[in-house]
């Protein structure tokens, strides 16, 4: 459960947008997270928080920290060393900063190898953090094994006055251990409740509460669950819009790509279209010169029918042959079509209809072939002659 709030809390931080937004690389907060999830996973006692951070400039920033206690052993016995440790707006790509955060009665030890006087820890691991293998979990491992080598925090006894109505050999041995002695630093530990019940107070000793204050803390115990449950349904309501919200924005740039992409063939097609009428307005030139050059022949000729097959002559051989290729597959069209009537009305034998068709084909396709090859040779021609009319234009 607390891993699960822990997950959330860093969700809910780390997704934060606009000027509550925590300073770190969009791109390293899932490193973040999950650096932070594995520290508390290896140490339980050290929980992420954000606080405000302040530089030595002044400056003041909202920043993610682990804060809580690092376990060492120090001659058998654990202790936990009170630790903070902050995550800078450089992290991962470089070390967190690491203090050793003392209670009122603890004192740092002076001087300490690892320790400075104002509680700055320097170990070799943080000044060799290489991201992305260097990690909290094995910092946290480290802390715990230099301190143990030189325990850090001491906590201070204050002195005791002797009990006057006690021996003098008690009194002795109790100003003796009143004195001020340092020791290593035993922050507070939770053990559980013993299970034997204490012995009854004596008769008289014990008081009624008063009813209003009992009341009074039942409210307040409602009115903090009511506040806790109105708060998870929050959070589970947010958690539920932001990921509607991921969703969302997963759908829109999906269709920004494919915007693009419309936009580049549309693009595309716009180019190729233009080829086309570039073509068409050349060969739009063509006849019109044509008309102007015959219209007067036509003109003169008024008494004369004109006969279609001669109206139009080939300038030229490719032309020529041109129209050969075209009429001769136009024909063996008509003929392939006329073939299908009649094997349709049981006019010619099927096996008939088949050879005639294959040796026609054969003949369409070789005429169809030798016009796509006449047709490639006058496109260049074509271009050729314009290239040559606008450098003629030019020079004029």
């Amino acid at each position: 459960m607390a891993q699960q709030y822990t997950q959330q809390f860093l969700n809910s931080v780390l997704s934060q947008r606009g000027p509550a937004a925590l300073p770190y690389a969009e791109d390293m907060k899932w490193h973040i997270r999950q650096h932070l999830l594995h520290l508390t996973e290896s140490y339980p006692s050290l929980q992420p928080k954000t606080a405000v951070f302040t530089h030595n400039d002044g400056r003041t920033v909202n920043l993610l920290q682990a804060d809580g206690t690092v376990p060492m052993s120090f001659q058998g016995v654990t202790y936990n060393i009170p630790v903070i440790i902050w995550l800078m707006e450089t992290y991962p790509r470089h070390a967190p900063l690491v203090f050793v955060n003392p209670t009122r009665d603890m004192i740092i030890k002076r001087p300490h190898p690892f320790v400075s006087p104002n509680g700055v820890v320097s170990i070799p691991y943080i000044h060799s953090w290489v991201f992305p293998s260097s990690n909290l979990v094995e910092l946290a491992r480290n802390l715990s094994h230099f301190f143990a080598r030189d325990p850090p925090l001491y906590s201070q006894r204050k002195p005791s006055s002797p009990n006057p109505n006690l021996n003098s050999s008690y009194g002795s041995m109790n100003s003796s251990v009143g004195s001020t002695v340092a020791r290593p630093a035993i922050p507070p530990r939770d053990y559980p409740p013993s299970p034997t019940l204490s012995p009854p107070p004596p008769y008289g000793s014990g008081r009624m509460e008063d009813p209003a204050e009992v009341f009074k803390k039942n409210a307040i115990n409602k009115l903090v669950e009511n506040l806790n449950g109105d708060i998870r349904e929050l959070r589970k309501a947010s958690e539920g819009q932001m990921e509607g919200l991921f969703g969302t924005q997963a759908v829109l740039r999906k269709r920004e790509e494919e915007l693009k992409n419309g936009v580049k063939e549309m693009q595309d097609e716009k180019e190729g279209l233009e080829q086309q009428l570039q073509m068409v307005l050349m060969n739009t030139d063509v006849l019109e010169g044509w008309l102007r050059d015959n219209e007067g022949k036509l003109g003169a000729n008024k008494a004369d029918p004109v006969d279609v097959d001669y109206a139009f002559q080939p300038c030229d051989a490719l032309s020529k042959q041109m129209l050969d290729c075209t009429a001769s597959d136009l024909a063996v069209e008509d003929t392939i079509y006329a073939l299908d009537k009649a094997v349709q009305d049981g006019a010619i034998p099927f096996d008939q209809y088949l050879r005639n068709v294959r040796f026609l084909a054969r003949e369409q396709f070789f005429h169809r072939a030798t016009t796509s090859k006449v047709r490639a040779v006058q496109m260049q021609a074509q271009v050729a002659s314009m290239a040559s009319r606008s450098s003629s234009q030019y020079a004029l």
